[in-house]
């Protein structure tokens, strides 16, 4: 069974609840406010690391008490955090989430220290090969998750690329994720660009995901049920970097990942118990 090597962000949520969010202009009142360990990356490697798979964490903090206290939390956890690096002229980031009364959110993220990750970061890849999943996301800098595709596909290991937030990236590394995962509005938003995925997953919420021609339905979730929608995403390709580490098939792999995602609506916070 390979590892699951994720570079990504790691960002403090801090999360309140209001009956609807805000239109233009208007104010709302919140109700609460947590802080809960949050980041695409990281929730991303949690997800992988409950899944069963063997996670290594590539990224950055700053040198606050947020940042050691979510070092710790993931070392805690069972994940390798030896690659988590401190940027000592920045904050570790944050990101500013509303979650209305029918679970579904709103999010501000402030980079941080997320926006410093840099190349030479990247040193874990040098022991990546054959079985190992590299899983990245787009709230680092982008020329960091080119090289982290380039030097992970060069290395033998296969990459899950997660085109979120979605920005443009170069086709040859587009062409070397498998999958590229995107939700329907990112779908829409590749499908109006010039790069082509060669595989591609595409997630529709409650209605489940496809992978080229092949479309599965999750488990369903009562609207009762859904808490916080936040970090659903996340979950669905952590598990699914994971079971393509343990050797699952397309459609084991998709299963996997649509039962993680229907759980995670099920909690608040974007990782299960994700109190700082």
């Amino acid at each position: 069974m390979g590892r699951v090597v994720v570079v990504g962000s790691l960002n403090v949520d801090l999360v309140t609840h209001v009956e609807r969010h805000p239109k233009p202009g208007e104010t709302v009142l919140g109700s609460g406010l947590q802080r809960m360990a949050g980041g695409k990356g990281a929730n991303q490697a949690v997800a992988a690391s409950e899944a069963g798979a063997t996670v290594v964490m590539v990224g950055r903090v700053g040198s606050d008490e947020a940042g050691s206290a979510y070092v710790a939390r993931l070392s805690a956890l069972g994940i390798d955090a030896a690659s988590i690096r401190v940027a000592p002229d920045w904050p570790t980031g944050h990101a500013l989430i509303t979650v209305d009364e029918a679970g579904e959110n709103s999010i501000v993220v402030v980079a941080g220290a997320n926006a410093s990750v840099a190349l030479d970061d990247l040193e874990v890849l040098e022991l990546v090969g054959p079985g190992d999943i590299v899983l990245v996301q787009l709230e680092v800098p982008l020329e960091v998750v080119t090289a982290a595709v380039r030097r992970a596909s060069a290395r033998g290991a296969r990459v899950v690329l997660n085109l979120a937030p979605y920005a443009a990236l170069p086709p040859d590394v587009l062409a070397l994720a498998d999958p590229v995962v995107v939700n329907e509005h990112e779908a829409l938003l590749l499908a109006d660009s010039d790069a082509i995925a060669l595989s591609l997953v595409v997630t529709f919420g409650a209605a489940g995901a496809a992978w080229e021609g092949d479309r599965l339905t999750g488990p369903v979730v009562d609207p009762p049920e859904v808490l916080d929608t936040t970090g659903a995403g996340d979950a669905f390709c952590g598990a699914l970097s994971a079971a393509l580490a343990a050797g699952a098939d397309r459609l084991e792999a998709l299963q996997t990942a649509l039962a993680a995602g229907a759980d995670a609506v099920r909690h608040f916070g974007a990782q299960r118990d994700p109190a700082l």
